[in-house]
């Protein structure tokens, strides 16, 4: 059985189903009876709340506060700001009836006619517009201001392909909405909190992300500018990791929201709008994970360490029992998750196989001739190896241990990155270059025509513009027109 559990497809013969297998063999989630949603499962729930209560933590202590606001928007809220509408509208699910009743022909339960709403509402791919209806409400005077609001929510978009975590018909994440009195202050806001995203990912998830801005096809629907963290996968494809949006007064026009500033004169609101979402659980998994099954970060593990006795008999695993419990203990008091699994429902290769499958990134195994010895079999999850050391001070090891796995990862990934970044001065260079995968740096003429283009013939897209790096004029590779720098193009998820 342990065999089983561990008999993935390899990432070099098939990563797509590589990855589908590992979600579901490492008990993350797994598909429902709707067409595009998942379940997640709770081992899986259980790194997404580690996520969600780092997060907030730094949301918080950035000023900000959870608030909720309604599943249901009404449809002429979504109409009011022509971008977003035109953004979304495919990808809207429609509530048109409150009430089915018994079909008197037999044929089961339907619909009743008799119960059409009066207006059909949507179940929200976003909330700008029914928290920007809210705040005309709250905002009156400059002195209402800033708004810094946050909620965790599920949203839906009707997503035609689907795949656990990376693009689901509904999904979980956190959206904030902030109301500003000045251009500067909401352009900050957005910078600032894409600064918590990539510090987030980066000392977290030990996923190394680029920052930068998104070019106008690619901007949020309805935003003036979108800021992104773009990562890397081990395909070589992109994954947009997190979007903070700079929203200008587009979405106060369309609420009329306005406020009375210092000089007793009306002035429109300014906004952003900024979220990470489950998608980020994909991230992980392909960041990190190989041919062996999950491999997890130690600051959003759920289980940091697991302990493993080996033994015969019931005495045998008392006192072992005995000598691990001040181990747990000790951990514990460190601030670092441990179980001891001492069930005797599955044998300890199964289990060792189990827990590298799940991606626990330190094993102890302690059987009764480690205790003679006093020694410990210790297993760290990144690398596989394993070394025999002394049972004192064990806690002290692993504690070192989980932080030189967590910076490990992190170099690890963006050693990756490095490998697979590269220039291109000529488009046949870059159609050549992006059929082996990663990141290019290319000149761009600026135009959305050209852009399309490139996306058309190479399925390639402008993941950013990057805030650091290359700055030198030159010329776009496909038309020779002038380009400002180079901007960063791969095949993303």
């Amino acid at each position: 059985m342990a065999k089983e559990l561990k008999n993935f497809t390899k990432r070099s013969d098939n990563y797509s189903q590589w990855y589908n297998e590992l979600v579901v063999k490492a008990d993350l989630a797994e598909q429902s009876a709707v067409r595009g949603c998942m379940v997640i499962k709770p081992y899986g729930y259980a790194i997404w709340e580690k996520m969600q209560r780092t997060l907030d933590d730094m949301f918080k202590a950035t000023g900000h506060q959870n608030a909720y606001f309604p599943l249901l928007i009404p449809k002429s809220f979504l109409c009011r700001e022509a971008e977003h509408v035109e953004g979304f509208a495919k990808e809207c699910a429609v509530v048109t009836h409150y009430r089915l009743k018994n079909d008197p022909d037999g044929n089961g339960v339907v619909v009743d006619p008799e119960a059409k709403l009066e207006e059909e509402l949507i179940i929200r791919p976003t909330s700008e517009t029914i928290i920007w209806n809210t705040y005309k409400n709250w905002i009156h005077s400059y002195r209402d201001l800033p708004i810094l609001v946050n909620q965790w929510a599920n949203v839906m978009r009707w997503e035609m392909r689907t795949r656990m975590f990376l693009r689901t018909a509904e999904f979980l994440w956190q959206e904030g909405h902030t109301a500003h009195a000045t251009r500067e202050e909401a352009e900050a806001e957005a910078r600032k909190m894409l600064d918590v995203y990539a510090d987030f990912a980066e000392n977290y998830m030990a996923v190394p992300v680029i920052k930068g801005v998104k070019s106008p096809n690619e901007r949020f629907a309805g935003a003036v500018d979108t800021f992104t963290i773009e990562a890397m996968m081990q395909d070589g494809k992109a994954l947009q990791s997190g979007t903070s949006h700079f929203l200008g007064q587009n979405f106060a026009k369309a609420f009329d929201v306005t406020y009375i500033n210092k000089d007793n004169k009306p002035e429109y609101v300014w906004a952003t709008s900024w979220g990470v979402s489950t998608r980020l659980m994909g991230a992980l998994i392909m960041t990190h994970s190989d041919d062996n099954g999950l491999v997890l970060p130690p600051h959003l593990a759920p289980i940091q360490v697991v302990i493993v006795p080996i033994y015969k008999d019931a005495e045998s695993l008392g006192k072992i029992s005995e000598r691990v419990d001040s181990i747990v203990r000790n951990l514990r008091a460190k601030g670092i998750s441990v179980k001891y699994d001492d069930a005797d429902n599955k044998r300890p290769g199964f289990k060792f196989a189990d827990y590298e499958v799940k991606g626990v990134p330190v094993r102890l195994a302690i059987g009764a001739r480690d205790l003679e010895n006093g020694t410990v079999e210790v297993m760290r999850r990144d690398t596989l190896e394993k070394e025999t050391l002394p049972l004192d001070g064990i806690e002290d090891t692993v504690a070192d241990m989980l932080e030189d796995i967590q910076k490990n990862l992190l170099e690890k990934a963006r050693k990756y990155r490095e490998e697979m970044t590269t220039t291109a001065d000529t488009y046949e260079e870059f159609k050549e270059k992006i059929e082996k995968g990663g990141f290019i740096l290319a000149h761009w003429d600026g135009t959305p025509e050209t852009e399309e283009k490139i996306k058309e013939e190479t399925k390639a897209t402008i993941r950013c513009i990057p805030f650091e790096g290359d700055t030198t004029p030159g010329v776009c590779m496909v038309t020779g027109k002038p380009s400002a720098r180079r901007v960063i193009f791969a095949r993303s998820y």
